[in-house]
Order: C-alpha cells, then structure tokens, then sequence
C-alpha cells in the first residue's frame, strides 16, 4: 500500500474513536490504528500472541474497514478471533466466552453514514477510558508499533451462541406483545430473535438490514424513532416498545399508551424493582438523567445508594465495576448490570429483557408503573453543532459563568442557582429540583444540553432558553440536531 497515512487526531475520542471515512481516515490510517491497539494490547497482557475479538456492524464499509484493521492487528504478533457481523455487547459477551485478551468492534453506532469507528477494549466487561485513548493516540500517531507474526481464526457460529446465552437464561412467564424496531441497523439480526425466544409476541419494525438507513438513523434518543414505534405500538395495542441503537448497546422504550419514556426513568423503574431483592445497593447515573433518583421514596427504603457520574458507556461501566455497584442507568439508553445481574457491559437487548422481568414481576402496564413515579418535564438530549477544537473551550467559559451567576444570586425563573456538579461539564440545579445540563459530547463535534423540571414545561423551556442564549452569545455554535 502506497497511500499515505490519514488520521485526523480529534478521532480518538474520550473512550472511542470515530472519524468521518476516507475524509477523517483513509484505509492506510485504519491499519496504523489496529497496529495501535495490537502493540497496546501485547504492552498490557504481556503476552507476545494475545487473542482479540473482532467484529463489525452492518454499513456498507464496515467488512473492508474491519479488515485494514485486522491486518494492523496480526502485523503485531495478535490472533485475531472474527465472530463477523456482530452487536457491540456480542463482541463484549464473546470476550468473556472465549477468554479472550482484547476486543475491536466496527461501528459508528448511531452517528450519520459516512462515520465509522471502534469501540475497544482489554479487561474484561470494560471498554477503554480517556487514560487508554490518550495512550494508544500516543502509539498509534507516533508509530511507536510492536512487530509480530500473527493469525486470525473465523468464529462463524457466534450469533447463535451469543442469542442462546441471553435466551436460555430470560424465559418468561406471561405473553408480552413488543414492538421491536431497529431503524434498519444491525440489530434487526438479534433484537427480534432474542425477544421471541424469551416468549414475547414480537412486532417488527424496520428490522430488515439497510445501510442507507432510509427512514432514519438507528437512536432511540431519536424523536422521529421514537414517535415512529408510538404509532406502532398504538396501532397494535402493543404492551411495550423496544427502539434499539445501530450497535444494539442501547434501547429506547415507549409504554403501551404509545408514550416514550426516557431510559432515565425506565433506570429508576428497574433499580426500584431491584432495591427490594437488593438491599444496601448502588447503582450509578449519568449527569444527563433525572433527579428523581436522589430522593426517590423506595431506593432510600432499602437503603440504596445513587451516585451522579459522567456520560459514557466507558466512563458508567468503569464506575460500575470500581463501586461494586448492582447496575447503571445512562439517559442515553445505556444500562448496565452487574452480577449477578450481568456482566457489566452494556446490551440494549439485555436490558429489554430486563424490562419484560419488570413488567411481568410487577404484573402491571408500564404506563401504571410510570405513573407511580413523580412527573417531570424533560427535554429530549440536544445537540448544537460546535466544533471538537472548540468544544471544551466553550463548556470552559460557560461553566465560570455559571459559576459567576451563581456566586451573584442570579435568577432565573425566580429561582436562585442552588448547586452546581462540574464532574462532566456543568449541570446546575434549583430548590425545586429543576436543572440545566451542558457538556461536550464524547464522540461528535457537539455540545450536549439537557433540562429537566419537576415543576412546570414552561419552567423546563426557560432554562434550555437561558443555556441556549448563553452558548449564541459564544458565536460558537451551530445548529441543534433536534430542540424544545
């Protein structure tokens, strides 16, 4: 190969990398990668042939990025074990199965077309944090390669065995009519299957593969998902609605009145229900998701502990297993169980299973259970353009803001700025339990807002306001992927 080496830096994000295709990185850059994460990976198990899982999601570049990544891989003395088409938690679960000493899967997840990306990793259940990106950066931009002979062995029966562990052990006990949609992403070859073994009555919705994902990307935090799989579930008086991501690492729920309902809240369903088996528990949430676990009735009850931690899959599963923590609720659709509930690691048809044991432990609709928990008024996540050399520089100043307006007893909405939390951007709360979230996203060119008000819509709409014009006064920002 003659091409010269293209890898745009700002791709190695804080616990993945991604990049724009040919663009951002060339086939040249993809293989530089692998010999990246080879070397990282022999550095860190100290064996000179560890064997890495490796797999790939459904995009029309995705097989021939996977394999410019393989060949990195075996030219540093790896074996690489090919489970082929694949979910991010198949790959993760295939780790634990095969005991294996690293993974790689392919995929851009949600983002656009043209995006690709791998998730990684090297102990088991975990998937790299900034502390391991920031090393294998180092490697990969510096060429600081191992040499080695290498191999690679296909895994052709994978799926099966991935689709008969979540089965076998999630039988379930009453008729559950879902409606499963997966905007044409790769876990149309799982979701459906796994679901109907477990005996729910399955309704499919886009499960058919198509890389050109024709009606819209595969994000349950998607509204034109969500409202897409309401219809459905309206339409065939469906008990629950299942929207899983193009990875099949996250789900989004819609209750049987056809209403989504945020996975944070679904979070606080499924611990409450556990806190009564699992007393003195943990469970750990991202800064993007209600309050309402803070001072929920039930969980102090039991004496469970909730602890408030930074977005990403990366950075809940680590605080997850470093806590001893039963699960982990991420807004973004995220969950993660621990034993002796799970492995750890995210799997968006794992925690659907979980919601099925919900309903058929609680023996009621998922509108009752949503109805026992406080109403609150929550904006959907929302992402204004900005670009990845300015993004932390603009949550930067705006949290010294923040911090001024607070200090000055500044208002808004008659309410004073009660506390402020800077683990991951800023997230400022009222006396009312209202507050404002704004970050900087983790794998796109993006800030992330959220709002959340237990008092009024409006009062949720004049907080998102006041961010909004705090971050146009920046003229650093472009236009929102979806707003209130």
């Amino acid at each position: 190969m003659n091409e010269i080496v293209k890898i745009n830096p700002y791709g190695f994000r804080e616990y993945d990398a991604r990049w724009i295709y040919q663009k951002d990185i060339n086939q040249k850059g993809i293989s530089n990668l692998g010999k990246g994460l080879g070397t990282q990976i022999i550095k860190h198990t100290k064996k000179e042939n560890p064997r890495v899982i490796v797999g790939h999601d459904y995009r029309s570049y995705s097989e021939e990025i996977k394999t410019a990544f393989k060949e990195g891989l075996k030219s540093t003395g790896c074996y690489v074990e090919d489970v082929g088409l694949s979910l991010s938690p198949m790959v993760y679960f295939a780790q634990f199965n095969l005991n294996a000493d690293g993974v790689a899967m392919i995929t851009a997840s949600h983002n656009e077309n043209g995006w690709t990306g791998v998730k990684m990793g090297i102990n088991k259940g975990l998937t790299h944090a900034p502390d391991e990106m920031r090393e294998l950066k180092e490697i990969t931009l510096n060429q600081k390669f191992l040499k080695g002979i290498g191999k690679e062995e296909k895994k052709d029966n994978f799926q099966k065995i991935y689709k008969d562990e979540l089965i076998n052990k999630n039988k379930i006990t009453k008729r559950i009519k879902a409606v499963v949609a997966c905007g044409n992403g790769t876990a149309g070859v799982f979701a459906p299957d796994i679901l109907r073994g477990i005996g729910c009555e399955v309704i499919e919705l886009d499960c058919n593969l198509d890389w050109n994902f024709p009606k819209y990307n595969p994000n349950p935090e998607d509204l034109k998902m969500l409202h897409e799989i309401s219809k459905s579930v309206k339409k065939n008086n469906a008990d629950i609605g299942f929207g899983f991501d193009g990875d099949g690492d996250r789900v989004g729920i819609i209750d049987n009145n056809g209403n989504e309902i945020f996975s944070d809240k679904i979070g606080l369903l499924i611990a409450r229900n556990l806190s009564t088996k699992h007393r003195n528990s943990k469970f750990i949430v991202d800064v993007k998701s209600t309050s309402l676990y803070s001072k929920d009735e039930i969980l102090k009850k039991n004496n469970c502990e909730t602890i408030y931690w930074k977005t990403g899959h990366s950075h809940i599963k680590r605080k997850v297993h470093d806590e001893k923590a039963l699960a982990g609720f991420e807004k973004s659709g995220h969950f993660f169980f621990n034993h002796p509930l799970g492995l750890g690691y995210d799997d968006g048809i794992n925690s659907a299973i979980q919601v099925c044991h919900l309903l058929v432990n609680q023996n009621k609709m998922m509108s009752e259970l949503v109805n026992e928990i406080p109403k609150t008024y929550q904006s959907p996540t929302m992402a204004p353009f900005c670009e990845d050399k300015e993004k932390y520089n603009v949550v930067e100043d705006v949290v010294n803001k923040i911090k001024d307006l607070k200090k000055n007893k500044f208002k808004i909405d008659n309410q004073e700025i009660k506390e402020i939390l800077t683990i991951n951007g800023i997230r400022f709360s009222f006396d009312d339990g209202s507050w404002g979230l704004i970050r900087a996203s983790s794998n796109k060119p993006s800030l992330v807002i959220v709002t959340e008000s237990p008092t009024s819509d409006d009062r949720k709409l004049k907080i998102f306001k006041f961010i909004d014009n705090l971050l146009q006064n920046t003229k650093k920002i472009g236009e929102y992927d979806q707003k209130i």
